[in-house]
């Protein structure tokens, strides 16, 4: 064969050669022994790709945000026109006129119930379908690399892969540049003067089964995580619970959709386990009570590991100093925890502080530390919630079935005293079992007989 006939064939999938000569001619027959790639099962992929990004879009799940937040405004209008007819109900014409306003206002309600209940019941169904033809599509792309002989999709896939970790890993350092220290009662809000009427007013997926337990916000989310919601409820004797709830939005929190549950551990109660209903959310980890013991816990959300530090050995636990009034005594909420503009606090008390509300600054390292420490003359036993704004502890009292009462502030920055504030809060039910501040939307979450409440907090500058 001549020189100028020879040539160098490279192949990289398994061929079968046969060589024949024609005259002075070298001829090579390939047979590949391999299946012909199924192109057609790569285009329904692509297809049934297509038709999920139609179909799940952001547009939809606002109109569901949408639909939810039209309804709380009609139901606090409605609220507030049946408390104007309950003070104008005295027989007459007007009384009668409010009356009919009212009722047009409960079917307009209904409507919009209705809708929603269309609504979540139609995303419900795409959720499963789409589902469904997600794990199609997977094992069809698993079925598809058994072609890809030479890794070559394996590949593309770890490169993406280690492309987003680095887009995270840079956004995470954007994000933990440390932020300016907030001198304690002075962020710039001035003081808390007033609170106003529920803005969120709603039973959990669970109903009224857990009278006992918290939720909120995220007081310094991960980027990414600044829209989620918390729940924990006390599963076990409304003291114990072992398993944070997450929801991406305030409207699939209402209406229990997409939940992701975390756990602490799967027996309840046990070490590290939740005790009681005061905890908070900061920077991915929930600070709680650990059961049985006088210490903090920090659960970290994402690693699933608790760390721990013990408060003085004379801490109330266990019951010892939980919140009260009159009437009855809050079970194992001897600690509370709060959030504010400059991280996390425990409030608890001690034996020889005599019954006196203690604030401990909680540094959230890991393992978490106490640092400085601030005591009152506020006996806890009077108390029924507390929180923190800007570095000042607020505490509230229990009036009467209706009313609880901001009375007491207590300034970290200045040591100053109030116990005459006098700010009224409209309860939706009897007993307010939990209450934490949310620095990031100025926020009161409320946890009160099982019912989810929010408040808005109003601030008035100091001149």
């Amino acid at each position: 064969m001549s020189q100028s006939s020879m040539f160098i064939l490279m192949v990289v999938i398994p061929l079968i050669l046969s060589q024949s000569a024609r005259g002075k001619d070298c001829v090579c027959e390939l047979q590949n022994s391999d299946p012909a790639f199924p192109e057609n099962k790569l285009e329904n992929v692509e297809f049934t790709a297509a038709q999920c990004t139609g179909n799940i879009t952001s547009e939809k799940m606002r109109e569901i945000d949408s639909l939810v937040l039209g309804l709380q405004h009609r139901i606090w209008q409605l609220l507030d026109n049946v408390s104007m007819l309950e003070k104008e109900d005295n027989g007459n014409l007007y009384a009668a006129v409010s009356l009919r306003i009212i009722e047009l206002e409960l079917a307009e309600i209904q409507d919009l119930l209705d809708k929603l209940n269309r609504t979540t019941n139609s995303y419900q169904l795409l959720s499963l379908q789409t589902a469904t033809e997600l794990q199609d599509m997977e094992e069809t792309m698993v079925e598809l690399e058994k072609f890809d002989h030479t890794h070559v999709m394996v590949k593309q896939r770890e490169n993406q892969r280690i492309k987003r970790d680095l887009e995270r890993c840079k956004d995470v350092l954007n994000n933990t540049i440390p932020a300016p220290t907030l001198s304690p009662g002075h962020c710039g809000l001035g003081r808390m003067v007033n609170v106003s009427s529920p803005r969120t007013y709603s039973l959990t997926v669970y109903g009224t089964s857990y009278t006992f337990g918290a939720w909120g916000r995220d007081a310094n989310p991960a980027p990414g995580d600044e829209n989620k919601y918390w729940l924990v409820v006390l599963s076990s004797s409304n003291v114990y619970g072992n398993f944070i709830r997450q929801y991406n939005t305030l409207s699939t929190f209402i209406l229990g959709i997409g939940p992701t549950d975390t756990y602490i551990s799967s027996s309840n109660p046990t070490t590290n386990t939740i005790q009681g209903p005061n905890m908070v959310m900061y920077g991915n980890a929930l600070y709680y009570n650990c059961y049985n013991t006088y210490s903090v816990c920090q659960f970290n959300m994402t690693t699933r590991s608790v760390s721990t530090v013990a408060l003085p050995s004379d801490a109330g636990y266990n019951n010892k100093f939980p919140f009260a009034h009159l009437g009855a005594a809050y079970g194992y909420t001897d600690m509370d925890f709060a959030t504010d503009e400059s991280g996390v606090y425990v409030i608890y008390t001690t034996t020889s502080n005599f019954g006196n509300v203690i604030i401990s600054k909680v540094e959230t390292s890991n393992p978490p530390v106490l640092n400085q420490t601030w005591s009152t003359s506020l006996h806890k036993r009077t108390v029924t919630n507390t929180f923190m704004v800007c570095g000042v502890l607020y505490a509230t009292r229990y009036l009467d079935k209706e009313i609880e009462e901001i009375f007491y502030s207590y300034d970290t920055k200045t040591n100053k005293e109030r116990y005459d504030l006098r700010i009224h809060i409209k309860k939706m039910q009897t007993n307010i079992k939990y209450m934490n501040y949310n620095p990031k939307d100025h926020l009161l979450y409320v946890y009160s007989d099982a019912y989810i409440v929010t408040y808005e907090t109003m601030f008035q500058e100091d001149h």
